[in-house]
């Protein structure tokens, strides 16, 4: 599709480490600008003139935060004619700080973030406010961090989405008290606390009730990938009975494939997901992989996008203005309300790995390759 072509274009430019949008509010255009990836712990360089800052998080938890969400906010910039400098922290506190106070010293008049963590997120907001800059926390809440607005999906609806799929899987493999493990995101991101809260709500009467077993259930640093397949070899070491696994992403589901496949159990074990990634697709079609969770990336980017501009350009905002919900969320460490954008998401499974393919978020080129391709047609992937 042509999307796929903008996605080459953006992640060409984000191998510096960050990228300019080619056109400013004066209603000129340009060529797309490199704006500087910086080196160590810092940033150089930059987008002069920009007038919104984004900073992505890494480069190694999810293909979104270098492909998807950089080229639909990109995009979305471009459409409005306003200056952007999208950068990536790549994991890097220090990096992020520095990326953050060199958007300010330049003159961004609306900085969003994906934080790292809440204290180092917070201290970036606080620079931000500071400098009377208005702010956006992008899918993850910075905690204490008190940002004008959050933008991201329902995440507690996203977990209690998880357990039924995973409810619906074992229901398939005719699970009897199956023991369940539950291998958690990153305890320094709220996210992953609010997941593990939808899905502890569907799957805490059932453990309750004798229905399943609750078996190991502990949180990966950083959602670390190696890090989390190596702490479900050593739940499956300590307990080999595991017939269910809860991993609350597509990268965390294919590091507990992987262990499982040694084991011969891959596809025998029902596993979730999230964020209906190309691999995490296959695995589906596979039948490695139970169930993921699609969440839309390019409309919460575009209502990032909506709001950074009308904060930017003190536009109204409302429901209409943005094309999206808003509401207010209490943070569960301050106490405050923040102004909220909120999403829905949509449970993927076999039966309609299609939808995301018709929503151009994964083609069927990406999907349906190599071994892939029978399974493709055999699920009427078009």
């Amino acid at each position: 599709m042509r999307k796929a072509m903008l996605a080459l274009t953006v992640f060409g430019l984000l191998a510096a480490g960050s990228m300019t949008a080619c056109t400013d509010d004066s209603g000129g255009t340009g060529n797309s600008g490199n704006s500087g990836g910086g080196t160590g712990n810092g940033a150089k360089g930059g987008a002069s003139g920009a007038k919104i800052g984004v900073i992505m998080p890494d480069e190694t938890t999810s293909q979104r935060w270098t492909t998807d969400d950089p080229r639909y906010l990109a995009e979305a910039f471009k459409a409005a004619d306003v200056k952007v400098d999208i950068q990536n922290a790549k994991g890097d506190k220090a990096r992020f700080a520095a990326i953050a106070d060199q958007m300010i010293n330049e003159g961004v008049k609306v900085l969003i973030i994906v934080s790292l963590d809440s204290p180092s997120g917070k201290a970036v907001l606080a620079k931000a406010r500071a400098a009377k800059v208005k702010t956006i926390d992008y899918d993850r809440l910075t905690l204490n961090g008190g940002a004008d607005f959050y933008v991201s999906f329902d995440n507690v609806g996203v977990g209690v989405q998880q357990a039924n799929g995973l409810v619906d899987c074992l229901k398939a493999e005719r699970a009897v008290n199956p023991v369940v493990a539950e291998l958690n995101g990153s305890p320094t991101d709220n996210n992953a606390t609010l997941f593990k809260q939808g899905y502890d709500s569907v799957l805490q009467p059932k453990y309750d009730q004798a229905l399943y077993t609750k078996g190991p259930d502990q949180s990966v640093p950083e959602w670390d990938n190696g890090q989390g397949g190596k702490m479900f070899e050593q739940m499956w070491q300590h307990q080999n009975q595991i017939r269910g696994v809860l991993a609350a992403n597509d990268g965390l589901a294919g590091a507990v494939i992987d262990v499982l496949k040694t084991k011969k159990m891959n596809g025998k074990v029902p596993v979730t997901g999230q964020d209906a990634t190309v691999e995490g697709l296959q695995r589906i079609l596979s039948g490695d992989q139970c169930m993921t969770v699609y969440k839309a990336i390019k409309p919460e980017a575009e209502a990032a996008a909506k709001l950074a501009v009308n904060l930017y350009k003190n536009q109204p905002i409302n429901e209409k203005s943005i094309g999206q919900t808003i509401s207010k969320i209490k943070d569960p460490e301050s106490g405050a309300y923040i102004q909220f954008v909120s999403l829905t998401s949509e449970a993927i499974n076999k039966n309609n790995v299609q939808r995301v393919i018709a929503d151009g978020f994964v083609t069927k080129k990406a999907l349906c390759v190599k071994q892939y391709a029978q399974l493709c047609a055999d699920h009427d992937i078009k």
